[in-house]
């Protein structure tokens, strides 16, 4: 992904806006934080990138080798990770992992696999049942899921809740390495993750 770029972006809840007017562009190489008290719009705003909830007005576009494509398009490309992100409790992590992979039509080797496992903390636990893990662990396996195709946008969605400090350090190696690959955006109340911005929106809430 080349770039993202927000146009005259709203976001209403009935007579509440939580987002008024944002635009912005955002270049491969990128990390945006969005922070702000809760009920602002950060959680909103990130779905908007997804494409899972659609602005009350403006516009999204991902672009790509000179095109311009909707979220709802380029999903193949975006990486998703948040706190309420389901995972199967009754199977194990490279369950998970397999099945999420099925969906996406990908080929997994048991390589690629391992290596994932290893890269979010998780090495030697993949045969696991989900439902033994702590919250920690979990939270782990969910950024093993938002990196498993390789995304070029990656979407964090307080991506250090109910992390350890080794887990602040996984959150900075995935934030790094995806520089490499392309767009980052983060929502987060945690203040030393805005370290991690070239772009930082603070919202406001409620008009």
């Amino acid at each position: 992904m080349d770039a993202i770029e927000l146009t005259d972006i709203s976001i209403d809840y009935g007579a509440r806006r939580v987002i008024a007017h944002l635009s912005l562009r955002l270049e491969r190489g990128s990390v945006m934080v969005i922070t702000g008290q809760n009920g602002s719009g950060k959680s909103s705003l990130l779905r908007v990138f997804a494409g899972l909830q659609r602005p009350s007005s403006g516009h999204v576009h991902y672009i790509a080798n000179g095109q311009n494509s909707l979220p709802a398009d380029a999903r193949q490309d975006i990486g998703w990770m948040a706190p309420d992100l389901m995972l199967y409790r009754e199977l194990s992590a490279c369950e998970n992992l397999r099945f999420y992979a099925d969906v996406r039509g990908l080929t997994l080797r048991d390589s690629a696999l391992m290596a994932l496992l290893d890269r979010v903390g998780l090495h030697g636990r993949g045969d696991d049942i989900v439902a033994t893990y702590s919250s920690g662990m979990t939270h782990r396996l969910r950024y093993a899921y938002a990196l498993l195709h390789r995304p070029s946008v990656l979407l964090l969605d307080e991506p250090s809740v109910m992390l350890d400090e080794r887990g602040h350090t996984l959150l900075a190696e995935v934030v790094d390495a995806q520089r490499a690959a392309g767009i980052t955006i983060i929502a987060t109340n945690d203040p030393r993750e805005q370290r991690f911005a070239d772009t930082l929106v603070h919202l406001e809430g409620a008009a």
